[in-house]
């Protein structure tokens, strides 16, 4: 006689893709969480191997849904370029981000400065940049890690002559600067501020209203635009 086997259902493992919390503390952590991944997409759209992601859950581990980490803003390069709903590293070749950035807050800086510093080094995140748009949690305001042997050292922070405060990521090619305290994304190749789609309309509008304005002042001097 032969023993019957009680099949027993194997429940796959969940990984959420989210957890219920706001995206951002505040407005002005909002503004540049929405700023720093709207750039960067923008930046790296005709690059079908460079994905950019905000706020989304990256799993680490396969079969253990608490080792998960969720940066404000990261790059992955050498990857598929496509909407997630989460980021698996054993469904992308093992491939961890090479670019974080992290937006503190009152209720994320003890996270930021030592868990996430922790699991980023240990994921082989080549950079590691903070930013606090109150600057009432990190002095200074700006900072950046890069991984060398394993450790993070700081990166050099220099000073533009128009007195704004400058630190180079090497594997974005990019400068993270701060103006009057806000957080802008400069590509020092064509020597211009990275814009959002808005506020690349609302530069161009600036222009055509000054240039209209012009027109209309020549136009009352006799002055004929065209003839210019």
């Amino acid at each position: 006689m032969t023993a019957s086997v009680e099949y027993i259902p194997i429940t796959p493992i969940e990984y959420p893709d989210e957890d219920g919390k706001p995206m951002a503390e505040g407005d002005l952590q909002r503004k540049c969480l929405v700023y720093a991944t709207t750039v960067l997409e923008i930046y790296f759209q005709n690059c079908p191997d460079v994905y950019v992601a905000g706020n989304l859950f990256i799993y680490y581990e396969e079969g253990n849904p608490e080792s998960v980490v969720a940066p404000d803003v990261f790059v992955v390069f050498e990857v598929e370029n496509r909407d997630r709903r989460s980021y698996k590293t054993w469904e992308e070749n093992n491939k961890t981000p090479d670019f974080v950035l992290e937006i503190t807050s009152k209720t994320t800086r003890s996270k930021d400065q030592g868990a996430k510093k922790g699991i980023y080094a240990f994921l082989g995140v080549q950079e590691y940049f903070q930013y606090d748009p109150t600057g009432d949690y990190l002095n200074p305001q700006l900072q950046g890690l890069r991984l060398v042997d394993g450790n993070y050292f700081p990166v050099g922070t220099s000073t533009q002559p128009d007195s704004k405060v400058s630190l180079l990521s090497e594997v974005l090619g990019l400068e993270l600067r701060l103006e009057a305290g806000k957080l802008r994304f400069y590509d020092p190749a064509t020597g211009q501020t990275l814009l959002s789609h808005e506020e690349e309309a609302a530069a161009r509008l600036s222009v055509e209203e000054k240039a209209q304005r012009l027109a209309a002042k020549l136009r009352e001097l006799n002055i004929d635009p065209d003839n210019l």
